[in-house]
């Protein structure tokens, strides 16, 4: 119950329509008992039984004597017509009570199902940068997908059994109570015999359903690589390998979904036969309690009728018991992402950032990814206005240090200053409104170029769309789409050249209008011509605006305000192109190495 916390916290919102749902449960089970209480004065009425009259005072023996006095005033003949009426008055009644019920909980079951969707994928808009780093895409995904599909089916789906079906057996068992105590004890011997049995045999699904979940996670994770990367795969002849790595995942998921089948359908057949058992147990007993004419003949009849009816809710209770051990290891999967801690917090009274008015300032800052030290002792103020460029070697922290500006990581050392306010004390929202950044990779979503464009602006005017697109050098190429704005840039951009989802993502950052800039290689990836034309609708970007440029090709730095050097995540040169080569050092043979002039 307690993996199912969160669920039944979901379902508390919903207190008063699943009181609606228990009352027509209760009504409809109800109606069913009475119903089925019809059979004992049909047994009088067709085989003239006669009506045992000894202490049993039972309101059902009370009715069949009002039966039999109705067949002995008016023939046996009206007396069964009176019965068949009642019996399907009670049946409709029973039945449009348990569609009522259903009527409310469906509603309530896909209601909780959204929230839980909801907040999961809230929770992964709101991590860090660095969570997607350790984490496997596919497995996230997995998470969102068929852990929440395994929750519907194997949790929400059992939800109503564990409602229904108790009432079921509670509103029966007080029926047979009533009917003979002694047959009761049976009853009471067979519950904790099964529960133990069944228990036992569950124990090892849970474990096994999470194996199934994880291994449908790595699965995921290695499709999506194989799809994203079809092109090397391709280039490599690397078909066999990926069709082995898919296949020795694809073979354990399917050893461990059958291990978990074989133990879940184990349930149902399981309580059948110990039902019969008990059967045949009440048969011998019942007999004989008929034979000592302790318990009428028709009363025994109901009360075996009765326990037929229990048989089939306490098969629902074993197979719901399975598939809340299935469902809740993948609900603890769900958990675990829900409740990973985001260190990347906004503290309560954040200060606004109304404008970015003098500077940003790094003081000492270093920062560490587990053991691995990546930045230490950064000092670097860069003034409103001014471009600064970072350059050096892959590894040498470039990335990651302008990855802290705007918070995706959090310093471990030192601190950053936005107009002299820490920006641990700022809020979120107003820092990262501050900043534009345009990536090496260009990232686009598969929709219209016009909302690639608007992304997070909360919309714009179709003439401040054109405007950035025109500023980005993006305009011509556009216009010549057969749908222009409105064409769709497929999967990851896939439908647009490099250059022009370049172009894209820099009229994006013109729309958005940031007063701070930051440029990760945003032409390395791009040949001659297509550098250039994006290279000019850069130059367009940065004017008028703080920059902070990342760049291997230094050419495109040379007029850089300042020029900071990095070597294994220090500052090892800094000053502008001129002055660094002068000193002749790690960014003199940088240039030389690309032979700029």
């Amino acid at each position: 119950m307690k993996k199912i916390s969160r669920l039944l916290k979901y379902l508390a919102e919903y207190k008063g329509k699943v009181a609606l749902y228990f009352a027509s449960n209760l009504l409809g089970i109800l109606f069913g008992v009475v119903s089925l209480s019809m059979l004992g004065p049909v047994l009088m009425v067709l085989f003239k039984l006669t009506k045992f009259t000894s202490k049993e005072g039972s309101v059902l023996n009370r009715f069949t004597a009002f039966i039999q006095d109705i067949a002995d005033s008016n023939g046996p003949d009206k007396a069964l017509i009176y019965i068949c009426v009642a019996v399907v008055i009670f049946t409709i009644l029973k039945n449009m009570f348990l569609y009522i019920s259903l009527y409310i909980l469906n509603p309530i079951r896909n209601a909780v199902l959204r929230r839980l969707r909801d907040e999961l994928f809230t929770k992964i808009l709101s991590l860090p940068i660095g969570f997607f780093t350790e984490e496997r895409k596919g497995d996230l995904i997995s998470r969102m997908t068929n852990d929440i599909n395994e929750v519907e089916l194997s949790i929400m789906g059992v939800l109503e059994v564990f409602i229904r079906e108790p009432i079921t057996i509670i509103l029966y068992l007080i029926a047979m109570i009533m009917i003979s105590p002694q047959l009761i004890i049976f009853l009471l011997v067979f519950l904790p015999v099964a529960g133990l049995i069944i228990g036992r045999i569950s124990k090892s699904l849970r474990k096994s359903s999470n194996i199934a979940q994880e291994q449908l996670g790595n699965m995921l994770g290695v499709v999506d690589e194989t799809l994203v990367g079809m092109r090397v795969v391709k280039a490599f002849n690397a078909e066999k390998n990926q069709h082995i790595r898919f296949m020795k995942i694809n073979n354990l998921l399917f050893r461990t979904r059958n291990l978990i089948a074989a133990r879940r359908e184990l349930a149902s057949p399981l309580s059948e036969t110990m039902g019969v058992i008990v059967v045949a147990i009440i048969l011998w007993f019942g007999g004989r309690l008929v034979f000592s004419n302790t318990l009428s003949a028709a009363s025994f009849v109901t009360f075996i009728a009765y326990f037929t009816q229990i048989i089939n809710p306490f098969k629902n209770l074993s197979s719901a018991f399975y598939n809340v051990q299935k469902g809740s290891a993948a609900l603890e999967r769900i958990e675990q992402l829900l409740t990973v801690e985001n260190n990347i917090k906004e503290i309560p009274n954040a200060k606004p950032i109304p404008a970015f008015t003098k500077s940003i300032t790094l003081k000492n800052v270093s920062f560490a990814y587990g053991d691995k030290q990546i930045l230490q002792g950064i000092n670097l103020e860069i003034q409103k206005g001014k471009t600064i460029a970072l350059v050096g070697a892959s590894g040498a922290g470039k990335s990651t240090l302008v990855d802290l500006i705007p918070r995706f990581h959090d310093v471990t050392g030192g601190e950053i200053l936005i107009d002299g306010i820490n920006i641990k004390e700022c809020k979120l929202d107003d820092l990262r409104r501050l900043m534009g950044v345009v990536g090496q990779d260009p990232i686009l979503f598969n929709d219209t170029i016009a909302s690639n464009i608007t992304l997070g602006t909360g919309g714009a005017t179709q003439e401040r769309v054109e405007e950035s697109a025109r500023i980005a050098n993006a305009e011509k190429f556009i216009q010549q789409k057969p749908e222009g704005y409105q064409t769709v840039v497929g999967d990851r951009g896939a439908r647009l050249s490099g250059g022009e989802r370049q172009r894209v993502t820099i009229a994006r950052a013109v729309l958005k209008d940031p007063p701070i800039l930051i440029l990760d290689e945003a032409t390395s990836s791009l040949d001659t011509e297509s550098e250039r034309v994006v290279q000019d609708a850069i130059n367009n970007l940065m004017k008028n605006r703080t920059c902070i440029v990342i760049a291997h090709r230094l050419s495109t730095v040379q007029h850089a305000d300042e020029i900071i050097v990095m070597e294994k995540g220090k500052i090892a040169e800094r000053g502008t192109h001129n002055e660094l080569l002068s000193k002749d050092g790690i960014y003199k043979r940088l240039v030389d190495m690309q032979q700029v002039k």
